[in-house]
């Protein structure tokens, strides 16, 4: 199987009745397999901090408030999986959805689970 390249991955989806302060509340740890269905289950929760089970197993989870949304970083992943989602200062109805890994070069499998995840991130927030 041939690697690709890649290390950071989109995606942009409308949902005019989100705001900054409604996103934020949206993306709190214990709601994330409501917005995502590449997330599972919420094993712990500490706000700040917590235990996920996702589609490439369990990780640790950080969230961290940003002033136009919320990052989430899985701290000892292999990849160092970062999730930023935010709203375009611009266009408050606009949610872009960042990812990013630090490897350059995975195989097709593990970059189409990651374009699935984003995928799932989009499909959750545009219906939230």
């Amino acid at each position: 199987m041939q690697e690709r390249s890649i290390l950071e991955f989109f995606a942009e989806v409308k949902n005019p009745g989100l705001d900054v302060n409604r996103l934020k509340q949206r993306l709190a740890i214990a709601h994330l397999p409501h917005l995502s269905k590449s997330i599972d289950t919420v094993i712990s929760d500490d706000k700040e901090k917590g235990m996920i089970y996702c589609i490439w197993g369990e990780f640790e989870i950080n969230r961290e408030e940003l002033k136009y949304g919320v990052r989430f970083t899985l701290p000892h992943c292999p990849n160092a999986l970062a999730c930023t989602i935010t709203i375009d200062d611009q266009d408050a109805g606009n949610i872009v959805i960042h990812c990013s890994i630090n490897k350059k070069q995975h195989d097709e499998d593990f970059i189409d689970s990651i374009h699935q995840f984003v995928s799932d991130w989009a499909e959750g927030l545009q219906a939230a």
